[in-house]
């Protein structure tokens, strides 16, 4: 049976043996959404490459304790895949950030371009990117994965370009590892300005996605290449 997956603030120094504590809002649905209990074995990441396996020795409104059993380190991924992925409507931003941390992307980046539909202000943005963060934190957890992904704050073209990173475009060259930061466009496409700023595409195939189903694509390929599941 798949033990249920919990993120802690840092396993940086647990050992087997070690009493590791979990509070806050993530202890609060562990114990009274999910309805955690002593004696429950669980995973706990911190996101940061550790995992480790335990048993549930405490548990209270927002806090539980976990004693642990086996710990385990990987280390982080090489090289670090950036996905760009330029606002949608909707939800569909937090479907992207969702699959795109499940499958393994590194750091994921809101993008405000010229042609987006979708606007945020100060205060729309920090809202959006702490549910984009919440996101990622669930799935990161689903998939039970040792790595949770950055949401970074909204860039705009010219901290792309500084970056490095290559466009998503029909006519361009095959995604590659050396192309690690990979910019998906809105559903109205690139402006004259970014494409100068951003000269090197990337395709994806012949046909035109939506904007997450381009963020979603690029993350799978490039995972899939750093992983050598394809070549």
């Amino acid at each position: 049976m798949s033990l249920p997956v919990h993120l802690a603030d840092s396993l940086a120094d647990a050992r087997s043996g070690s009493l590791v504590e979990v509070t806050g809002d993530e202890a609060h649905h562990a114990v009274a959404v999910r309805r955690l209990r002593v004696g429950e074995a669980v995973l706990l990441t911190d996101g940061a490459g550790t995992a480790a396996t335990g048993t549930v020795e405490e548990t209270g409104k927002r806090r539980f304790a976990v004693r642990l059993s086996d710990v385990r380190r990987d280390g982080r991924p090489d090289p670090e895949l950036v996905v760009v992925q330029a606002l949608p409507k909707g939800e569909r931003g937090e479907l992207a950030v969702e699959v795109l941390t499940e499958v393994g992307v590194d750091r994921i980046v809101p993008f405000r371009a010229a042609r987006s539909v979708v606007r945020w202000d100060d205060a729309k943005g920090d809202a959006a990117r702490r549910r984009w963060i919440a996101v990622a934190r669930s799935a990161v957890e689903q998939s039970k994965g040792c790595w949770l992904p950055e949401v970074a704050p909204i860039a705009d073209v010219a901290a792309l370009a500084a970056a490095g990173a290559v466009r998503v475009d029909r006519g361009g060259e095959a995604p590659s590892l050396a192309r690690s930061v990979v910019a998906v466009g809105p559903e109205g496409g690139w402006d004259e300005e970014e494409r100068d700023l951003l000269p090197t595409a990337v395709a994806l195939g012949p046909n035109v996605l939506r904007a997450e189903t381009a963020a979603l694509t690029a993350g799978v390929l490039l995972c899939s290449l750093r992983s050598g599941l394809v070549r």
